[in-house]
């Protein structure tokens, strides 16, 4: 298992796939792929994602006002149709401990707050003499999803609603918590943040704690630091190359707060099958070379990597994405990572990320933005590398590079197509 002080998580999301509308049987199938294809490369989480409380939720369309499952506290429980194992109050324990006997770890999506139902029911508080109306706040919504009300922060009886939901989480053996409708919202809901996080890491139990959606506000990097393991730096991200384009911007941004446990996280990687609740037919329409742009930047960045695509639908060339190992050795050990240009040139637009090796060397990622086949000269000072005494591996195909002299200095040349990518590690010898 992969510690997160040190590493991104990596893992499975259900929600490029099948938005709200997620089952047990489909959870089960693809932690099982997970386990026996993607484990010994370091995927394990596995995630539930949004309104697995909604006996009604198909799709990635929200149901609003659906009848959530919850327990006589106001704390939502799978909806037993979709996620049998939950029957008798037993919520998501069974599942869980499946997850947890492949040898991966198990996760799950929350809205901030309480639900709207257990307001209106005015449940009480566990462990409280508070009931819900009490300590929610029905001015305070999410804007595109309306299953919560938000919660009074400074009201005491809030922090003990969060305590509820916590240790109920920690009776399942959850270990990933994905809180969503909160990450852009500062500093609107600051104090909310602070008073999750507390709950969360008091409970007892060591979960990653993901906050969505973005894009996250730069100016409070250091508090999101304090509170989270990682934060969403874009809305969400779909297989669309201007959104993959505007990437670049926002990695530049946030690259000087990756690591020893800060993860600003770019998003799911929407690869292989997609939004199968619509056509079991879809899949990303990133073409090949930009899903290795993508994988690229979101390995030498270190974005946590969470995939979004049906996993047993995986062709040859989607598994040699998820399963090069030098990438992901990269993902690991890229350090201070950050763009050194971006210029436009022979009438395209070239990008070249660097980052130094935690085993020595460094790394160099280069991009073709522009919409032309173009070569790309890559002169080793720009990597403060001045002789020539150095091996170039591209990493993608493990081919080793040739280096040329201009005018005294060593340089490598590169062809990349339209959108495409090539990773170096350059190694002195």
């Amino acid at each position: 298992m992969l510690d997160i002080k040190k590493y991104a998580p990596m893992g499975w999301n259900s929600w490029d796939c099948y938005g709200a509308g997620v089952t047990e049987e489909t959870v089960r199938k693809n932690a099982e792929f997970m386990s026996k294809n993607l484990l010994k490369y370091g995927w394990e989480y596995i995630v539930v994602d949004i309104q697995w409380a909604g006996p009604e939720a198909k799709t990635h369309e929200y149901i609003p006002f659906q009848e959530l499952t919850m327990d006589e506290y106001g704390r939502l429980l799978p909806a037993e149709n979709r996620f049998p194992s939950a029957a008798g109050g037993k919520g998501f324990k069974e599942l869980a401990d499946y997850v947890h006997s492949l040898g991966l770890k198990f996760g799950i999506h929350i809205m901030r707050g309480i639900p709207r139902r257990a307001v209106n029911l005015n449940l009480p508080v566990f462990g409280t003499s508070y009931t819900a109306k009490e300590i929610a706040e029905p001015n305070n919504v999410c804007e595109w999803n309306p299953d919560m009300y938000g919660l009074n922060p400074k009201h005491e009886g809030a922090k003990a609603y969060y305590d509820s939901i916590f240790a109920l989480y920690k009776s399942w053996g959850v270990d990933f918590i994905k809180l969503d409708d909160i990450c852009r919202e500062m500093p609107r809901l600051a104090d909310e943040l602070e008073l999750i996080s507390d709950s969360l890491h008091s409970c007892g139990r060591d979960m990653v704690f993901s906050i969505s959606p973005g894009p996250a506000v730069l100016e409070y990097s250091e508090f999101y630091k304090k509170n989270a393991d990682m934060w969403r730096i874009t809305d969400d991200f779909w297989d669309k190359w201007e959104l993959l384009y505007a990437m670049f911007e926002r990695a530049e941004k946030w690259s000087i707060h990756t690591g020893a446990g800060n993860w600003p996280d770019a998003d799911m990687l929407p690869i292989g099958p997609i939004l199968q609740d619509y056509d079991k037919a879809n899949r990303t329409k990133f073409t090949e070379d930009e899903q290795i742009t993508m994988m690229s930047l979101w390995s030498i960045f270190r974005s946590p990597l969470m995939i979004g695509g049906e996993m047993t639908g995986f062709d040859d060339f989607t598994m040699k994405l998820i399963t090069n190992k030098e990438i992901l050795k990269m993902h690991k050990n890229a350090r201070h990572a950050h763009q050194v240009w971006r210029r436009k040139e022979d009438g395209g637009e070239h990008i070249l990320w660097a980052a130094a090796n935690a085993e020595g060397g460094y790394y160099a990622a280069l991009f073709n933005a522009g919409e032309l086949e173009s070569e790309i000269c890559l002169m080793l000072s720009e990597m403060e590398i001045y002789s020539s005494d150095v091996r170039v591996t591209e990493l993608w195909n493990n081919e080793i590079k040739g280096i040329d002299m201009i005018e005294g200095d060593p340089a490598v040349y590169l062809k990349l197509k339209p959108h495409g990518a090539a990773v170096l590690d350059l190694r002195e010898l």
